[in-house]
Order: structure tokens, then C-alpha cells, then sequence
């Protein structure tokens, strides 16, 4: 397969593969040639010797937080291939142009919702389990009150509020993207209130804004389900404020559906004698890459008497692949060390990075090594709150 950026008219081709496999319905097909056509995002497709459009994959650039300091990060979507021409690499050709364009343009890590984990492991990206959600009845939540201010939210009126909380709530969890008020209006906008019944509230208290919540109700039989799409706060008050203004709705829904990101246990903080009733379950459908390793190294919170080596290898990225020696203020290609204190493939390197795993679970995988300075990377690679609350 021939690899290569796509513009212009190629970009309907492509998008087309992706309605095809996706399964999407186009109620009117030159009204999206026209907005597809004049899309800016970066867009790669393989070609068949004779110039078929085969396969695409979109790269969406992003800005994640990691440990408070916004990084460049792509965003991979759209990847999709016709059904005739699958089992033939397109897509992991594409992979090979596309990851070190990456870490030539900045980017300094990459992130997907993945169909198949394997299949992403083999273009070097890993599993996080990056949300818990726990399904509970609104009475559950009975003894929390508030007293502050809610406030429903109205299409049309601005969404700044929500953004500074967002903001505020975000700078402490890795993988969190920055956002514009664009992009906060995307996760609040509503065209239909009462057919999509979507709802945002901002909770308030002594004049402060602490907290918001996003919701929709799913109709079911017997009773209806309160569904967060997302929630944010700023302190205790905060949070209390979102479980005392969910469990006011005993009387409007039988169940409720609370997402909270990892490294936010409810079960472990909720005061209730029925919080034995609710029921959590894990999402690890999200995995992250590595672009440029040494970035990330540099990136990360370090105790200030770090004093490390590490071997990172990296099938696509040869610029990845090499032993640093990681202090507190300094990274710094490592000469003439026989044995790395730390040997990582590609894949655990970013789980650990990031902070979606520990040291314990990081000595399981056959992928790493640890040769000396355990107590040191203890410290330095340790579990760290995740969130994640984008799409693409």
C-alpha cells in the first residue's frame, strides 16, 4: 500500500470508508461533501497500486494534561478500511508514516478508542482503565444535602463558568484535554431539550461556582435512568453538592449512572448504610502511546533527588529507542551503561508514564525489567488520577 496525507476532494473518499464501516446514514450526501471537503484535520489514507482509496485514519491534534503541564497529543479516530481490501496491512502502514510524522511534528504522546486491544498493541499503544462507573438508586444518596445555589443551564446562554470549573477540576487529572469554550459547548449543547433531555447545572455556594454536572435521562421500563455524561468540582463541596443533587430524584428515576475517573473510588469515600447496593464496573476502553519518549521523561513529576537509567524500545519510532539517564532537571541520552536500571518496551512505558498503573503490576509484564533502583522508581512511577472526557 502506498501511504499518504489526503486533502481536498480525497477527504469525502475517506470519509465515506468510515460511513461505510461504521455504519452511518447520509441523509444528504452533497451537503457533507461540501463540509468534509473544507475539514483542516489531518487525514492519512492507503492506496492500491492503482490508486484506490483503501484505507484512512484521522489524527485529531489535542492538548492533554500530564501532571498539570499541557502536552501536544494526537488523538487517533476514523480508522477504517473496506472490507475487500482488509487483512492486507493498510492500516498498519499507515501506522508506520503516520507515528513518526507524529513525534516530528511535537506530539508527545497519542491516544485511541480502541476496537481491539491487541490489534493496537501491535502499533505500540496500551490499555488504561481510565473510568469507573457505578450504577445506584437516587435514595442511596439521601443523607448528602446542599444548601448552595443550583442552577439550571439554557441553550444559548454562555458556557464560561462551566469551562473555568472544568479547567480547575482538569489541571489534576492526566489525560484530560484542554478545552475551549468550542469545545465545552460540545459536551453541553442541546438542540431538542425535551427529546434529547440533556441537562447542565452549575452548583454554587458563599458565591463561589464548585461544581457542574451534565446529564441525560434513557427512558426504561419500569422507571427511568438519570445518566452522567460528565461531572467537575473544585472541593469537597463540591463533590457533595453533585451526590446531594442526585439523590433528590428518588421520585424521578429508578436508577442512577455516575461515571467518576480513576483514581476516584465512591465506594471508598461514600457515607450511606445502603452504599453495599451499588454496583461499579471498569472502562479500559482507551489505550495511549508514546511519540517521543524522552519529552514524556522530562514531563513527568520527579522526587527532586531522582537519579535514574532507563531502555526504552520502539518498533515504529526509532528516535524512541535509546537509554536516558532522568534526573530531576535533566534528561539526557545515557553512554556506556551496560544495564539500564529500567528496560520498558514502548507500550508499558506510556502506561506508566501516565500513571495508569503501578509498580507491583508494571514487574508482572513481560515487557519490563527491573535491575536496580526500586525504591527510586517507586517514587517517581506511581498511580495518578485519570480522566478522560473526550471523543474522537
Amino acid at each position: 500500500m502506498k501511504v499518504r496525507k489526503i486533502d481536498g476532494r480525497e477527504r469525502f473518499d475517506a470519509y465515506l470508508i468510515s460511513a461505510y464501516c461504521f455504519h452511518n446514514r447520509i441523509d444528504d450526501v452533497e451537503r457533507e461533501r461540501k463540509h468534509i471537503e473544507g475539514e483542516t484535520i489531518e487525514d492519512w489514507g492507503a492506496f492500491t497500486d492503482d490508486g484506490t482509496l483503501a484505507a484512512r485514519i484521522v489524527n485529531n491534534k489535542f492538548e492533554f494534561y500530564i501532571d498539570g503541564q499541557p502536552v501536544c497529543a494526537g488523538g487517533i479516530g476514523a480508522v477504517s478500511t473496506l472490507p475487500e481490501y482488509r487483512e492486507k496491512g493498510a492500516i498498519r502502514d499507515i501506522f508506520k508514516e503516520l507515528l513518526p510524522e507524529s513525534y516530528r511534528a511535537g506530539e508527545v504522546i497519542s491516544a485511541l478508542f480502541p476496537f481491539n486491544h491487541a490489534f493496537y498493541r501491535k502499533q505500540g499503544y496500551e490499555v488504561v482503565t481510565f473510568q469507573s462507573n457505578y450504577e445506584l438508586k437516587p435514595a442511596i444518596l439521601a443523607g448528602y444535602k446542599f444548601d448552595g445555589r443550583v442552577t439550571r443551564w439554557n441553550p444559548g446562554e454562555p458556557v464560561d463558568e462551566y469551562l473555568k470549573i472544568y479547567h480547575k477540576f482538569a489541571k489534576s487529572y492526566n489525560l484530560a484535554m484542554l478545552r475551549d469554550e468550542k469545545s465545552m459547548l460540545e459536551h453541553m449543547k442541546v438542540e431538542k431539550l425535551y427529546q434529547e433531555r440533556k441537562f447542565s447545572y452549575i452548583f454554587s455556594k458563599n458565591g463561589e461556582n464548585i461544581a457542574y454536572i451534565i446529564f441525560t435521562d434513557i427512558k426504561n421500563d419500569p422507571a427511568a435512568i438519570l445518566h452522567v455524561e460528565e461531572s467537575a468540582w473544585i472541593n469537597r463541596d463540591g463533590f457533595y453538592a453533585i451526590l446531594a443533587f442526585l439523590g433528590r430524584f428518588e421520585a424521578d428515576y429508578g436508577n442512577i449512572e455516575l461515571p467518576l475517573p480513576a483514581g476516584i473510588d465512591l465506594l471508598r469515600v461514600i457515607r450511606s448504610p445502603r452504599a453495599y447496593e451499588i454496583h461499579k464496573t471498569c472502562r479500559h476502553d482507551f489505550m495511549v502511546r508514546v511519540i517521543n519518549a524522552k519529552r514524556l521523561l522530562e514531563i513527568i513529576k520527579k522526587p527532586i533527588d531522582c537519579d535514574f537509567t532507563i531502555k526504552v524500545s520502539d518498533e515504529l519510532i526509532p528516535e524512541n529507542n535509546g537509554v536516558w539517564r532522568v534526573r530531576a532537571d535533566s534528561v539526557a541520552i545515557a553512554e556506556d551503561v551496560p544495564v539500564p536500571d529500567l528496560v520498558v518496551s514502548e507500550r508499558a512505558f506510556a502506561q506508566m508514564a501516565v500513571g495508569c498503573i503501578n509498580l507491583d503490576e508494571v514487574m508482572l509484564r513481560p515487557d519490563t525489567l527491573i535491575n536496580a533502583k526500586e525504591e527510586m522508581l517507586r517514587r517517581v512511577f506511581v498511580e495518578k488520577k485519570i480522566f478522560v472526557g473526550e471523543h474522537f
